[in-house]
């Protein structure tokens, strides 16, 4: 067995195939900058440092300096500093929403004149050293109200300071961190309650009123009620009242009071009959559930409608009901990229053949839409490629987080896993029009210093922390 003394990295200990995948999809991320800006004889240099890729070779030096010093960084000082490092960070973010630079309508950059910097990047790898410090100890867990509260709040924080500044994008990743408590413990139940809360927020989102979101969670309600009954004949005679129903309702709208006052009337009914029985527990929990559910998405659709500015809600509504969006507006940017996807076929153009891409159709391609210039010059194969390599590097960083005898380093890998996942589901699928668009980078692969320094920090800690595995002062 392989050993090494505290504060030193053995060589043989690092993770070479990580090091590799990382330096695989930077490589891909710079060509594809270059693509985009490729001008055919008119271009400059591919070594050319006043363009964007020239500016991104500079950033991937810089960051694979900073990766090289942090791996000589003895791995004891992450576990030492998460907390005052998590605390910076947040303080960045509460200094952003003073002195930062409103960039896309969010106040989230710092503007340095020779380049800008994002605190939220910091946040990330900062909110996954404070998790892991917290629950590192071996006697912490998430078994007690106080340190699940404590830990959500740890995610909170910046989650929150974030959505001050108006990148709801960014502070949405930080949701991904979930992943993390769950596998360290926390109850199944509290996310069964939160994807139940995702889906109602998705159907109040699909509707201009929450008329039928009631209406459907009356008339379920109503049938697990009348499910519960011995007899066949009330079922019959309850399933054709919710045909007639929902037919009355879907060709006289105008009448939806009417058909929702009868079908609450018949719930109720129905919930007298099941309280006088003795198991009265299925009676009150739908009753619970039908006015939490009927509340909450009637406090999301008002939000959404009345609270959200234009161009926020925009982004949903690309999303969920794109008919409403206007084509040459909010929508252009996704259908082009789709059409830019869709045109590279099975092989793609080729590289630096994209017309799409040169023809700049698709707005912040360098950025939240570089997936697009892939699809278009490399077609399905290039693509399918891409995210098996993006899903190569998740799967071995789960395999270094499951290897750990340090609780602390496996909680940290979990964390870098979560976001690499989240942002990489985000991105690809804002693209094909199957995810909100919500600006969120694809890692490594857009173009931007603080993003590219921000995710190989992330990676960079991880490989130091887990080439002190095998040392015997664990």
């Amino acid at each position: 067995m392989t050993t090494s003394r505290r504060g030193e990295s053995n060589t043989a200990d690092v993770d070479w195939m990580t090091i590799s995948i990382y330096l695989g999809l930077v490589l891909t991320g710079w060509l594809m900058i270059y693509a985009v800006g490729y001008r055919g004889e008119e271009n400059s240099s591919l070594f050319d440092m006043g363009t964007r890729h020239g500016s991104q070779l500079v950033w991937i030096g810089v960051s694979i300096t900073v990766g090289f010093v942090i791996m000589l960084i003895d791995g004891k000082m992450f576990r030492t500093f998460g907390y005052p490092i998590y605390i910076i960070a947040c303080l960045f973010l509460l200094y952003v929403l003073v002195a930062g630079r409103v960039i896309a309508g969010s106040q989230s950059w710092f503007d340095l004149g020779f380049f800008r910097f994002q605190p939220s990047e910091v946040a990330k790898f900062a909110t996954c050293l404070a998790l892991a410090t917290f629950l590192g100890p071996y006697n912490a867990n998430l078994q007690t109200f106080r340190n699940r509260a404590i830990a959500i709040g740890i995610i909170l924080l910046p989650m929150g300071l974030i959505l001050l500044q108006g990148d709801a994008g960014s502070a949405l990743v930080f949701s991904s961190l979930l992943i993390v408590l769950y596998r360290e413990g926390m109850p199944p139940p509290l996310y069964i309650l939160m994807f139940t809360m995702i889906i109602l927020t998705v159907m109040a989102l699909m509707f201009d009123s929450t008329f039928p979101i009631i209406l459907g969670l009356t008339l379920v309600a109503s049938g697990i009620l009348v499910n519960a009954l011995r007899t066949n004949r009330p079922k019959i005679i309850f399933f054709s009242f919710a045909v007639a129903a929902l037919a009355v309702y879907n060709i006289y709208p105008e009448y939806e009071l009417y058909v929702l006052g009868t079908t609450g009337l018949v719930f109720l009914i129905l919930l007298i009959q099941k309280l006088r029985s003795k198991r009265r527990q299925l009676a009150i929990l739908l009753t619970v559930g039908l006015v939490f559910g009927s509340g909450y998405t009637t406090v999301v659709n008002y939000a959404f409608y009345k609270v959200l500015k234009p161009h926020q809600q925009d982004r949903i509504l690309v999303w969920l009901r794109p008919s409403k969006v206007d084509p040459l507006g909010a929508l252009y940017n996704v259908t082009w990229s789709k059409r830019a996807i869709g045109s590279g076929g099975l092989t793609g153009k080729g590289f630096l053949d994209g017309n799409i891409t040169k023809l700049n159709y698709v707005p912040e391609q360098v950025t939240d839409f570089i997936f697009c210039t892939v699809g278009e010059e490399q077609g399905f194969v290039g693509a399918f490629a891409i995210i098996m390599l993006f899903l190569l590097l998740l799967l071995r960083v789960l395999f270094i987080a499951e290897r750990q005898r340090s609780k602390f380093t496996r909680i940290y890998a979990y964390g870098v896993a979560s976001i690499l996942f989240f942002h990489l589901l985000v991105n690809v699928g804002m693209t094909m029009g199957i995810m909100p668009v919500i600006g969120i980078p694809l890692p490594f692969i857009s173009y931007g210093g603080s993003s590219l320094m921000a995710f190989t920090v992330l990676v960079a800690v991880l490989l130091r922390l887990d080439s002190d595995r095998l040392s015997v002062f664990r």
